[in-house]
């Protein structure tokens, strides 16, 4: 490789100032992220105006399957995009390579397999995740649609995940909004216009994808970019894939207690709200849920950003300056978390009035908005140190740090809430598993620290 291409920008990773690098890291993503996190609440205030109020409590009984979607291509993209930064920092341009590869390989493998076991399936899976006669035809509309395009939105966040960390932020984010662009165009289209109902918000999200994989390919095909595709070089290596899914383990199973999480929420709110508000609950929730993860796809925007700088400087041995990224990022995702609780704390009904008209959703979701955020300012700390240890080849402490926070807190105060609560119990059992799953992290931290020396800071091998 010449030496122009030698000199590109990942090298900056390990000698520019920590707080510029995660400003030119972190902007793109979060830029990318707040614009995803923005057609996706855009894309459910469209279903909710151009159908029906019972259509957003169906988008609601599809998070669950959302979430094992998005599960099993993070297993492939996170870990690919981490050792892809971690072989950049150690000068390893022919392995870095050799990720890309395999990243595209296994993302139009696990989209074959899952989609169509999951097309075979879908309403019995629909149906243990709460779906109910009223709300299975939205719920089966969309999800049809978005898993015959899954391979497409496989190999897209596969490889933009990879075109970040790889020294490309600011194109990572041009794909971005890319895809929301086209998306946005399209959906008020396909639902007003053409009638077509929540398949169209399906249809058009699918489309844009479509679009922002053809810029990214366009990309790694070419010989300008640092890491670009070798066809005649070795992939699938077991190595590789062992590196892959160890660190893409942690999302992957951040993504599967999500949702088995909405599973038991929507259930709970099922059996508390009484028969025959049960839906109206469901739909309560997904704009919470909707609302909740617009501040929570920002805190990753910010942990997309750190995570080329961990894993350049985790490879070049920069401990102080992996230490300082993470303090940064802490304090950034503070912030974040904070600004979303003053927000749905002042105005609940406003935020909830963009989705539906429906006087019963709206003074449910204003409950659930004022005890659920109340505490939610630690969300985007827990999330910062979660990340922190899969960006430096610890996925065994980042895996448990995401099972607390969604699994292990949260159902047994879902169990023991609600039957004394009702509805107020189930907000209140997220509200406390998140305080909970922010003390363990911190302390997680704080001996991670003390009793690991520099050495135990390398990635895993």
């Amino acid at each position: 490789m010449s030496q122009k291409v030698q000199a590109a920008s990942p090298t900056e990773l390990g000698s520019r100032p920590v707080g510029k690098l995660l400003l030119q890291y972190s902007v793109p993503a979060i830029i990318a992220s707040l614009v995803t996190s923005l057609y996706n609440i855009i894309d459910s205030i469209f279903i909710g105006r151009g159908v029906n109020a019972m259509a957003i409590a169906g988008l609601a009984i599809t998070f669950p399957l959302m979430n094992l979607v998005i599960g099993f291509c993070t297993l492939v993209a996170v870990g690919g995009a981490t050792i892809s930064s971690i072989f950049l920092g150690q000068k390893n341009l022919d392995k870095a390579s050799d990720v890309l590869s395999t990243v595209t390989c296994l993302c139009i493998l696990h989209s074959v397999v899952f989609g169509g076991l999951t097309l075979l399936f879908l309403d019995p899976i629909l149906i243990f995740f709460g779906a109910t006669p009223e709300t299975i035809e939205y719920a089966r509309g969309f999800m049809q649609v978005i898993l015959l395009g899954s391979p497409v939105s496989y190999v897209f966040i596969g490889l933009n995940n990879i075109m970040r960390a790889t020294g490309y932020p600011r194109k990572a984010m041009i794909s971005a909004l890319l895809s929301v662009a086209v998306n946005v165009v399209l959906a008020p289209i396909f639902i007003f216009v053409l009638k077509w109902g929540i398949a169209g918000a399906a249809w058009a999200t699918i489309l844009g994808q479509t679009a922002a994989l053809i810029w990214v390919l366009s990309h790694f095909m070419s010989k300008k970019s640092f890491v670009h595709f070798h066809w005649r070089r070795n992939f699938l290596q077991a190595a590789i894939l062992r590196k892959i899914y160890s660190i893409g383990l942690s999302p992957f199973l951040m993504n599967c207690c999500a949702c088995l999480v909405v599973v038991f929420l929507n259930k709970a709110l099922l059996e508390y709200a009484g028969d025959n508000l049960g839906n109206v609950a469901v739909g309560a929730y997904g704009i919470i849920n909707r609302t909740t993860m617009f501040f929570v796809m920002i805190v990753f925007g910010v942990t997309q950003g750190m995570q080329p700088i961990l894993g350049y400087n985790i490879g070049a041995g920069n401990w102080n300056r992996v230490k300082e990224t993470l303090r940064k990022g802490i304090v950034c995702g503070l912030c974040i978390t904070t600004t979303g609780w003053a927000l749905t704390e002042l105005l609940p009904d406003t935020i909830s009035n963009l989705f539906t008209t429906d006087s019963q959703m709206i003074d449910i979701a204003r409950q659930g908005f004022r005890i659920y955020f109340i505490c939610y300012p630690v969300v985007g700390v827990q999330i910062v140190i979660q990340n922190f240890f899969q960006s430096i080849g610890k996925p065994k402490v980042s895996i448990f740090l995401s099972l607390t926070r969604q699994l292990i807190f949260l159902l047994p105060l879902l169990w023991l809430l609600p039957p004394y609560f009702g509805v107020k119990g189930v907000w209140a059992s997220m509200t406390g598993s998140d305080v909970l799953a922010f003390l363990l992290a911190v302390g997680t931290l704080w001996v991670s620290m003390r009793r690991h020396n520099r050495n135990e800071l390398k990635p895993a091998r």
